[in-house]
């Protein structure tokens, strides 16, 4: 296969959707139908079983999807390889990150490096904890940046900053007045958040386990823009962090500080400690561990009296 072969096949065998797999590499669905179809005739195996709109790799498909994630992986690494022998200073880091850390985290941390580290190029995925989890994993991706910290093994943990957590409320909801708040007095509430395998989501799970709360979930969507643009409308109420610089201006939703224990979110990089990382991907690494440890130090020194 081709590189360009490996890329399509490998994102329709995660995403097994023909509609979601065109979308994400930018082609129509019949022309993915048939590049599919085409290779299927090579092969002279059906690599996929039909279920109306969705698809789901049969056996013939799992083995070729796992010869072909490696051999992707493989080919990437070989381009970082050559990219760095021939111009050690640039480079690329492939950084994998949640929704909600695009809009501030990210581009301080890539604006600050590349400041003193030249040109450097980032290539950038946004999605859930879990699919970045499985990028950093697989090989697809050499750094994510993650929240709450993964249960998988084999990966390292950095973490980059703690953000307190609150409940978010209309601003005409019955508890927009108090100053702080436990969870389970907002058990009679209807609950907007995250899809199931996103950190939000993990953390509203957890948070909830130990509250012995079962919350109602009125809605699910992909992004903490989306959760607290549906609060603010009054459909419901919503966990977020407190210092949340993805929520929407005034008006916006009424933010109250959850008092549970362990009501926080942390925000870390992971890598896979199977991976060797190229000299740019290791130089970025430590930046951010040295770039989270100089923020804490500023937030100490404003903080004291």
């Amino acid at each position: 296969m081709t590189s360009d072969e490996l890329h399509w096949f490998t994102t329709l065998a995660e995403l097994e959707h023909v509609g979601a797999a065109a979308d994400r590499l930018h082609v129509s669905q019949p022309t993915l139908s048939r590049m599919l179809a085409r290779l299927e005739r090579r092969l002279a195996v059906r690599l996929f079983d039909r279920h109306g709109k969705r698809l789901a790799l049969n056996e013939f498909g799992r083995v070729y999807y796992e010869h072909a994630r490696r051999a992707r992986a493989e080919l990437e690494a070989a381009d970082r390889a050559l990219a760095d022998l021939a111009n050690p200073a640039r480079g690329v880091v492939r950084l994998s990150f949640l929704h909600s850390v695009g809009a501030r985290l990210v581009p301080q941390l890539i604006a600050d490096f590349r400041r003193g580290s030249g040109r450097v190029t980032f290539t950038l995925d946004q999605d859930g904890a879990e699919a970045v989890t499985g990028r950093v994993l697989d090989g697809s991706a050499d750094l994510g940046i993650v929240s709450p910290r993964p249960v998988e093994s084999g990966l390292a943990w950095r973490a980059l900053l703690r953000q307190r957590l609150a409940l978010a409320v209309p601003p005409d909801h019955r508890l927009a007045g108090q100053r702080r708040i436990r969870l389970a007095e907002a058990a009679d509430a209807e609950f907007i958040t995250t899809h199931p395998g996103f950190g939000m989501r993990r953390i509203l799970d957890d948070l909830s386990a130990a509250a012995d709360l079962r919350p109602r979930i009125a809605f699910e969507c992909s992004d903490l823009i989306t959760v607290t643009g549906l609060v603010t409308a009054g459909l419901g109420v919503a966990i977020v962090p407190l210092e949340d610089p993805a929520r929407p201006a005034a008006p916006g939703p009424v933010l109250i500080p959850l008092a549970d224990p362990g009501a926080t979110r942390t925000v870390g990089l992971i890598w896979s400690v199977a991976a060797v990382p190229s000299d740019v991907v290791r130089a970025f690494r430590d930046f951010a561990g040295e770039w989270a440890a100089g923020r804490a130090a500023d937030a100490r020194i404003v903080a004291r009296p």
